[in-house]
């Protein structure tokens, strides 16, 4: 089965699936935390904070236990999670800063603009990271509005690595700096308050609310409401605080009447960044984190709440990615898919408990490297060099990193993470029709994409959006 047999199951799926009518269209949430990690919510087996809010919302729709961002970084990540496309065909790779001359382009098709064709109210708040000159930012990509950050938290003049290589951290509302902030000790009350807001101003119409937290990545920062709240310290006050804005929305929808009709996604933008000891998030047991293409940094939490639609208690038994959020909604909004080809598949039936045909997706870092292939609970990783802790570091908890080392991988390994979530045993040797099977993927998808790794040049990918001359 090649990628072009693959896209048309994808959209057989949306035509045949496809059931919402104009008056039906629900309201979405879709809330996105950076750098919150597998284990950070107490049902994946926090400890040292709870997160009573986040628990219930699973408890009321679906748990993923394995779903996963196809790129374990910032900037492509948000990229695939708006387009439903791997970030390496649109041209965005890493985290853009403040010098970056490009940005997401606007022929690419995001979730707001999907939704705002089909009606839909459409509001940003938190932190974009997709090009922060004002041609990429969220208003010129589908937004009525935006509240919150251009890019990354860390990227202001105090960060521990690079002292004053950054300017000051603007708050931006539409394309107005309102701020520049010299603490963020207010920033999640602040998101929370405007998402409530975007919420009770457009009550009586279908609405989208992308809220992106800038937290738990690191500076890490909490309200005097929370500080001190839990028994981990810095980051579990953090999940604490994250933990209230999602109770304060479901109650605000609850008081409003809208809850039945609102579909409520949460995952995070990749793994824990694990050089910062005590201010980063739990592993759940997964290898590695944050900028590598081990599970520990591309599998994330992901639940899927709408009363009524979807059954409560849902743990999907395939794997899922964030590329397939966007034909999702469109499935369930009966919206157009983007016109320009995407990679994901809507997964409604899934989230639903059903079974859907296997998928492969595909793990990319840095400047378009294929680093692993996953397909069900088979995951064939492929030579290059990765990050790590090294031994007998002494992790610090005063927001200050260790340095990593890197390791280069040699050979293919295959994992069954179904029996092997840690990636510890590789068992290439056992399954040689497996790995075959996997190549074969990785194959279509370097023809498709490119691999830095093998030296290729893909012939679908797109350009990113340049500036403006």
């Amino acid at each position: 089965m090649n990628i072009k047999s693959l896209s048309w199951i994808a959209c057989f799926y949306f035509l045949t699936l496809s059931f919402t009518t104009a008056q039906e269209r629900p309201n979405i949430i879709l809330i996105f935390a950076d750098d919150l990690a597998y284990g950070d919510l107490g049902v994946y087996g926090a400890t040292g904070w709870t997160t009573p809010h986040l628990d219930q919302l699973a408890a009321d729709g679906a748990k993923f236990d394995q779903f996963y961002v196809p790129h374990a970084v910032c900037s492509a990540s948000r990229a695939a999670l708006l387009t439903g496309s791997y970030a390496n065909r649109i041209g965005i790779h890493g985290a853009l800063d403040h010098t970056a001359t490009h940005g997401l382009n606007p022929k690419e098709t995001t979730i707001a603009e999907m939704l705002q064709g089909n009606g839909y109210a459409t509001g940003m708040v938190g932190k974009w990271h997709l090009g922060h000159l004002e041609e990429f930012l969220p208003t010129k990509q589908g937004f009525d509005r935006f509240y919150g950050l251009p890019y990354s938290n860390d990227m202001w003049p105090n960060h521990p690595e690079s002292k004053n290589y950054y300017p000051p951290l603007p708050l931006i509302e539409g394309e107005k700096t309102l701020a520049y902030l010299e603490d963020q000790s207010e920033l999640t009350t602040w998101y929370a308050q405007k998402s409530l807001e975007f919420i009770e101003q457009n009550k009586d119409r279908p609405f989208f609310l992308y809220l992106a937290h800038s937290m738990p990545h690191v500076p890490l920062f909490v309200s005097d409401k929370f500080r001190g709240k839990s028994e981990q310290g810095l980051y579990g006050d953090v999940m604490m605080e994250i933990d209230w804005s999602v109770g304060q929305i479901r109650k605000k929808l609850n008081d409003l009447g809208l809850s039945e009709n609102t579909l409520i996604i949460f995952t995070s933008d990749n793994g824990p960044w694990l050089s910062y000891g005590g201010h980063s998030g739990l592993q759940g047991g997964l290898r590695e984190g944050k900028g590598t293409s081990w599970d520990g940094g591309i599998r994330v939490p992901a639940i899927f709440t709408w009363p009524g639609k979807i059954p409560s208690g849902v743990i999907p038994n395939q794997p899922a990615m964030t590329i397939d959020i966007l034909p999702t909604l469109a499935e369930i909004t009966s919206s157009p898919l983007p016109e320009l080809p995407i990679d994901g598949r809507s997964i409604w039936p899934l989230i639903q408990g059903k079974a859907i045909p296997e998928y492969p997706y595909y793990a990319y870092y840095n400047q378009n490297e294929l680093q692993a292939v996953i397909y069900g609970k088979w995951k064939l990783v492929f030579p290059h060099v990765y990050r790590t802790i090294p031994a007998g570091s002494e992790l610090r908890n005063d927001g200050l990193p260790v340095k990593y080392s890197y390791i280069r991988m040699e050979k293919e390994m295959l994992f069954d993470l179904s029996t092997d979530p840690g990636e510890s045993k590789d068992i290439l040797s056992e399954f040689p029709d497996v790995v075959n099977q996997l190549r074969e993927f990785a194959e279509q998808a370097r023809e498709d994409m490119g691999d830095h790794l093998t030296q290729r040049i893909g012939a679908g990918t797109r350009e990113p959006g340049k500036r403006k001359p």
